[in-house]
Protein backbone atom coordinates (compact mmCIF):
# COMPACT_ATOMS: atom_id res chain seq x y z
CA UNK A 1 0.00 0.00 0.00
CA UNK A 2 1.44 3.44 -1.26
CA UNK A 3 2.37 5.87 1.43
CA UNK A 4 -0.29 9.23 0.74
CA UNK A 5 1.41 12.34 0.30
CA UNK A 6 2.08 14.59 3.01
CA UNK A 7 0.39 17.46 3.02
CA UNK A 8 2.61 20.70 2.65
CA UNK A 9 0.13 23.86 4.12
CA UNK A 10 2.78 26.55 2.43
CA UNK A 11 2.73 24.87 -1.36
CA UNK A 12 -0.97 25.30 -0.69
CA UNK A 13 -1.24 28.75 0.24
CA UNK A 14 1.21 28.93 -2.95
CA UNK A 15 -0.91 27.45 -4.98
CA UNK A 16 -3.88 28.55 -4.48
CA UNK A 17 -2.18 32.56 -4.51
CA UNK A 18 -0.66 31.44 -7.59
CA UNK A 19 2.94 32.11 -6.73
CA UNK A 20 3.97 28.32 -6.68
CA UNK A 21 7.07 27.85 -8.69
CA UNK A 22 6.05 25.35 -11.03
CA UNK A 23 9.66 23.87 -10.94
CA UNK A 24 11.71 24.36 -8.20
CA UNK A 25 14.01 21.80 -8.42
CA UNK A 26 15.60 23.75 -11.22
CA UNK A 27 16.79 26.67 -8.54
CA UNK A 28 20.26 26.33 -8.11
CA UNK A 29 21.55 28.89 -6.73
CA UNK A 30 23.49 28.52 -3.01
CA UNK A 31 21.22 30.38 -1.00
CA UNK A 32 18.12 28.00 -1.85
CA UNK A 33 20.46 24.86 -1.79
CA UNK A 34 21.98 26.06 1.57
CA UNK A 35 19.81 28.01 3.59
CA UNK A 36 16.07 26.84 4.82
CA UNK A 37 15.08 30.04 4.71
CA UNK A 38 14.74 30.29 1.16
CA UNK A 39 11.83 28.22 -0.28
CA UNK A 40 12.56 27.55 -4.28
CA UNK A 41 8.90 26.55 -3.88
CA UNK A 42 7.85 30.41 -3.56
CA UNK A 43 8.46 31.95 -7.10
CA UNK A 44 8.36 35.60 -5.45
CA UNK A 45 11.42 34.89 -3.59
CA UNK A 46 12.69 33.24 -6.11
CA UNK A 47 12.47 36.31 -8.73
CA UNK A 48 13.46 38.79 -6.11
CA UNK A 49 16.34 36.59 -5.08
CA UNK A 50 17.45 36.19 -8.06
CA UNK A 51 17.86 39.77 -9.57
CA UNK A 52 18.81 40.90 -5.69
CA UNK A 53 21.93 38.60 -6.50
CA UNK A 54 22.65 40.49 -9.35
CA UNK A 55 21.84 44.15 -8.43
CA UNK A 56 23.58 43.52 -5.25
CA UNK A 57 25.86 40.44 -4.72
CA UNK A 58 26.86 41.89 -8.54
CA UNK A 59 26.75 38.69 -10.36
CA UNK A 60 26.37 38.24 -13.81
CA UNK A 61 22.75 38.01 -15.27
CA UNK A 62 23.63 35.18 -17.06
CA UNK A 63 24.71 33.65 -14.20
CA UNK A 64 21.74 34.46 -12.02
CA UNK A 65 19.24 33.59 -14.83
CA UNK A 66 20.78 29.95 -14.88
CA UNK A 67 21.57 29.89 -11.39
CA UNK A 68 17.55 30.20 -11.11
CA UNK A 69 16.37 27.71 -14.00
CA UNK A 70 15.39 30.80 -16.28
CA UNK A 71 16.40 32.23 -19.43
CA UNK A 72 18.25 35.58 -19.56
CA UNK A 73 14.62 37.27 -21.00
CA UNK A 74 12.58 36.29 -17.97
CA UNK A 75 15.66 37.46 -15.68
CA UNK A 76 15.40 41.11 -17.37
CA UNK A 77 11.24 40.73 -16.97
CA UNK A 78 11.69 40.25 -13.54
CA UNK A 79 14.13 42.81 -12.96
CA UNK A 80 12.25 45.62 -14.73
CA UNK A 81 8.72 44.26 -12.89
CA UNK A 82 10.52 44.91 -9.61
CA UNK A 83 11.25 48.47 -10.69
CA UNK A 84 8.52 49.10 -12.18
CA UNK A 85 5.92 47.93 -9.32
CA UNK A 86 8.01 46.59 -6.41
CA UNK A 87 7.45 42.92 -4.88
CA UNK A 88 3.95 43.12 -5.98
CA UNK A 89 5.35 43.28 -9.99
CA UNK A 90 6.62 40.21 -9.47
CA UNK A 91 3.37 38.53 -9.12
CA UNK A 92 2.10 36.70 -11.86
CA UNK A 93 -0.65 38.56 -14.33
CA UNK A 94 -3.87 37.16 -14.91
CA UNK A 95 -3.62 34.50 -18.07
CA UNK A 96 -5.47 34.40 -20.97
CA UNK A 97 -7.73 36.70 -22.70
CA UNK A 98 -8.00 40.17 -20.70
CA UNK A 99 -12.00 40.47 -22.12
CA UNK A 100 -14.51 39.01 -24.16
CA UNK A 101 -12.62 39.30 -27.47
CA UNK A 102 -15.66 37.85 -29.47
CA UNK A 103 -18.47 39.52 -27.70
CA UNK A 104 -18.05 43.03 -28.49
CA UNK A 105 -20.07 46.25 -28.24
CA UNK A 106 -20.57 45.67 -32.17
CA UNK A 107 -22.11 42.07 -31.68
CA UNK A 108 -23.51 43.12 -28.43
CA UNK A 109 -25.61 45.81 -30.26
CA UNK A 110 -26.66 43.94 -33.02
CA UNK A 111 -28.08 41.25 -30.65
CA UNK A 112 -30.22 43.94 -28.82
CA UNK A 113 -31.45 45.41 -32.34
CA UNK A 114 -32.44 41.73 -33.39
CA UNK A 115 -34.22 41.40 -30.14
CA UNK A 116 -35.75 44.54 -30.03
CA UNK A 117 -37.37 43.35 -33.75
CA UNK A 118 -37.77 40.09 -32.80
CA UNK A 119 -38.27 39.67 -29.06
CA UNK A 120 -39.25 36.14 -29.30
CA UNK A 121 -36.17 35.10 -30.82
CA UNK A 122 -34.18 32.55 -28.39
CA UNK A 123 -30.31 32.67 -27.18
CA UNK A 124 -29.51 29.81 -30.03
CA UNK A 125 -30.90 32.15 -32.75
CA UNK A 126 -28.63 34.89 -31.81
CA UNK A 127 -25.78 32.84 -31.92
CA UNK A 128 -26.10 31.45 -35.07
CA UNK A 129 -26.83 35.12 -36.38
CA UNK A 130 -24.08 36.43 -35.03
CA UNK A 131 -21.78 33.63 -36.58
CA UNK A 132 -24.00 34.38 -40.40
CA UNK A 133 -23.01 38.16 -39.68
CA UNK A 134 -20.00 38.63 -37.79
CA UNK A 135 -18.13 34.69 -38.69
CA UNK A 136 -16.99 33.66 -35.09
CA UNK A 137 -18.56 31.23 -33.39
CA UNK A 138 -19.69 32.55 -29.40
CA UNK A 139 -20.67 30.48 -26.73
CA UNK A 140 -24.02 30.67 -25.39
CA UNK A 141 -22.86 31.61 -21.72
CA UNK A 142 -20.52 34.56 -22.86
CA UNK A 143 -23.56 35.96 -24.88
CA UNK A 144 -25.76 35.53 -21.98
CA UNK A 145 -22.78 37.09 -19.57
CA UNK A 146 -22.52 40.39 -21.40
CA UNK A 147 -26.00 40.75 -22.22
CA UNK A 148 -26.29 40.34 -18.26
CA UNK A 149 -23.34 42.96 -18.18
CA UNK A 150 -24.60 45.68 -20.85
CA UNK A 151 -28.43 45.09 -18.79
CA UNK A 152 -26.39 45.91 -15.45
CA UNK A 153 -24.19 48.67 -17.06
CA UNK A 154 -27.19 50.12 -18.70
CA UNK A 155 -30.43 49.34 -17.49
CA UNK A 156 -33.40 49.74 -19.65
CA UNK A 157 -35.04 53.34 -19.33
Amino acid sequence: MAKPKRRDPKSEALARDGVLNPNPEVVRDVLFTSNPFFDAKDLVQVRYEMVRRHQIDGIAISEAAAGFGVTRPTFYKAQNALQAAGLAGLLPGRRGPKAGHKVSAEVIAFVTDLRAAKPEMTTSQCLDAIEARFGVKVHRRSLERALARKKRIHPPT
